[in-house]
This record gives C-alpha cells, structure tokens and sequence, in this order.
C-alpha cells in the first residue's frame, strides 16, 4: 500500500478534482483505492456523492478514541473507498495541537490501514492552507502528488510546499522517506500562451517529477462534483475524463505498473453508508 498526500497550500488549484478522479480512474483499472478527505471542507466527501454524518471523520482516530478502519466506507463505484470528513474536523485541528506528538496522529491512525493490505493506494486529500492537519497528512504519507495551477500566481507557494516537505521529512528522522511523488500541471489552456509558458517554468524546477498529462480546464471538470460523481462518470467520454485517464496511466508506469491490485475489500470489512 502506498499512501499518497494530495497537497498545494494555494486553494482553487484542482487538488480535490485531482484526489476524487485519479482515484476514480486507478480504481477503473482494477485498483483498490481509498481517499481519506482530511479537509473540513468536506469537498472530497460531497464529490463522491456521499454525505457528512457527524462522527463520521478521521477525526476520532485523530484523537486515539477509535480505529480508522471504523468510519472507511464504501462509494457508489466499484473498488472506490472513502473516510469522509464533516465539520469536526475543523474542531479536531485544534485539540490534535495539544498532544506531544501533535505531528504524528495521522501517522499512527493510519497504520492499522497499513496492516490491512486492503487497499493499493490511499489517496489524502488535504486541506487548502498550512496547518496541523496538512502536516499531519504529510507526515502520514509516503509520497506527495503536487496539482499546480497554470497560472503565474500559483507558482509563487510552489517553493513554499516544497520547503515544507523538506522540513516535514527532515522531523521524521530516519523512518522519512516523504518525497514528491509527482507535480500535475491543472486547469491548461492551449488556447493561451501563459498555459505553455508556466508549464515550462515549472518544469525548470522538477524536471522529470512534472507529468506529461497536463489537466485541461474544462467546464464539466467543474460541473461534476455538485453532481456528486467522478468525471469519469458524469462525463465519461469528455477531454477531462480523457486526461485523468491519461494520468492514471502516466501514473502507474511510474509506479512500474506491473503490480497486482488488492482483493477489494468484503461487505463486512467496513462500515458503509
């Protein structure tokens, strides 16, 4: 299993649309994919159609009062799991800050997913700002997947994320092997030369780490999540779908793709909604 934080501190960059629609498109292919919406925003949660119900977030596992595997629960989708989130996780960030290992919460609520073998890929969609629960989402994670925005303003937090993770990995100690995973160039317009320009620009500084897959901004990209569905399914045959589905691909040759998929969780497994 590798768990795969989905972070960009800069709101609006297509973080979530990422997080809902690679997972969609990896579980497509056979995957077993959870995504753990660790925003109090709940974005993640309502674009898979799915409802906030009160206690039912990552948030008691934060605190050490259950196990994470209690509040895992089924999507409408085949192989897609969830750990939704609602408002009290928002609660959650300040009385996480109180413990001594305020950092590691996540890291060690996570692990009995470890121990599951349920799941290929765990998918941690963070919130859009710098604080507790995105360190802890960092310092849960193996890897972070960085949506960037094709536009000059989101390249100024670029080097602000990737200090973070620098620091977040360096307090690991020698159990942190947190690197950048990959950088997803989103909302592209090839209608423009900014588009080209940014990318280009952002490549200068990742080199191989950005995608080939660049997202196109598309309306029924934005469209799709007050429908509560993936684009894959909302738009299933349309250049967003089309280009997630690149990226999924994209994605699992640079994982070696030869790996085979978990056996899918049984009805019994988790609690469902």
């Amino acid at each position: 299993m590798k768990v795969i934080a989905v972070a960009n501190q800069k709101g609006g960059v297509g973080k979530t649309t990422t997080s809902i629609n690679l997972a969609a498109c990896l579980a497509e292919r056979g995957k077993t994919v959870l995504v753990v919406d660790v925003d109090p925003q709940a974005n993640a949660t309502s674009g898979l159609g799915m409802p906030k119900t009160p206690g039912g977030s990552v948030c008691g596992a934060l605190l050490g009062n259950e196990s994470i595997l209690d509040r895992v629960v089924q999507t409408g989708y085949d192989n897609l799991f969830l750990l939704p989130s609602e408002n009290d996780l928002a609660l959650a960030e300040i009385q996480v800050a109180r413990f001594d290992d305020y950092l590691m919460r996540l890291r060690h609520a996570i692990q009995p997913l470890r121990e599951s073998s349920s799941f290929d890929y765990v998918f941690l969609d963070c919130p859009p700002s710098i604080g507790v629960l995105m360190m802890n989402a960092l310092a849960a994670a193996d890897r972070v997947f960085l949506p960037v925005q094709c536009e000059y303003y989101a390249l100024e937090g670029v080097s602000v994320i990737t200090s973070l993770i620098e620091q977040i990995r360096q307090s690991l100690g020698e159990t942190g092997t947190l690197s950048i995973e990959g950088v997803v160039m989103t909302m592209f317009d090839a209608r423009t030369n900014l588009s080209e320009q940014v990318v280009a620009e952002v490549r200068k500084h990742f080199g191989d780490l950005i995608y080939d897959t660049c997202i196109p901004r598309t309306v029924r990209l934005g469209e799709a999540p007050s429908h509560g569905k993936p684009i894959t399914i909302y738009d299933p045959v349309g250049v967003g779908a089309r280009a997630y589905r690149q990226l999924a691909s994209e994605f699992l040759r640079r994982q070696g793709g030869q790996e085979a998929a978990s056996p899918a969780p049984s009805a019994s497994d988790f609690t469902h909604m």
